[in-house]
């Protein structure tokens, strides 16, 4: 209950942002460095979580909402969201395993579109948090799935990217005829 309490006092004070759909030209653009952790920088990082939790996904790249910064948010607790959210800056994977997995993807730019993927099944990844400390965690199945979905985002590339050329036009039509029903409603 006093969890509950808790997340509802933060929805306040965060803002949701508005997810930008492919195709848009910001989500194929790759994203500077973030110079300095800044109390603007933790506020955009409050309003990602917030928006992601709300969509609802487990993960949310800045380019998702318009900003071209390399910061992405995930949470792949799917039992428990909220538990173990992760603010990560400036990310750079350090290592990933030959092992591979298959996981199919979603992306919430490309709503209820799902492709199966092919990723490293493990990966270390070094990046710097919130609070401005340095981190390196190594992340397995979903967790690591997300982080490279979501590198690739400040990389300005798509899950759908990793499609044939006839899947991502496919899908890529359907985005555009979304959008244009929603400009319309």
């Amino acid at each position: 209950m006093l969890q509950a309490l808790m997340w509802c006092f933060m929805e306040i004070l965060m803002s949701l942002r508005p997810i930008l759909i492919h195709p848009d030209p910001r989500l194929k653009k790759a994203c500077p460095p973030v110079a300095d952790i800044t109390d603007d920088l933790r506020r955009l990082a409050d309003d990602m979580l917030a928006t992601m939790y709300d969509a609802p996904g487990i993960g949310l790249a800045a380019p998702q909402v318009g900003v071209l910064t390399r910061m992405f948010v995930m949470d792949c607790e799917r039992e428990d969201a909220g538990k173990n959210p992760t603010v990560v800056i400036n990310p750079e994977i350090t290592w990933s395993s030959e092992e591979t997995g298959v996981y199919e993807e979603g992306c919430l730019s490309i709503p209820d579109i799902y492709e199966e993927v092919t990723r490293p099944e493990r990966i270390r990844l070094k990046f710097t948090d919130e609070t401005g400390a340095e981190r390196e965690e190594e992340y397995d199945g979903l967790w690591a799935t997300c982080a490279q979905h979501e590198l690739d985002h400040l990389n300005g590339k798509l899950f759908i990217d990793y499609l044939s050329g006839l899947k991502r036009t496919l899908i890529t039509n359907k985005m555009k005829k979304l959008k244009k029903e929603r400009a319309r409603a």
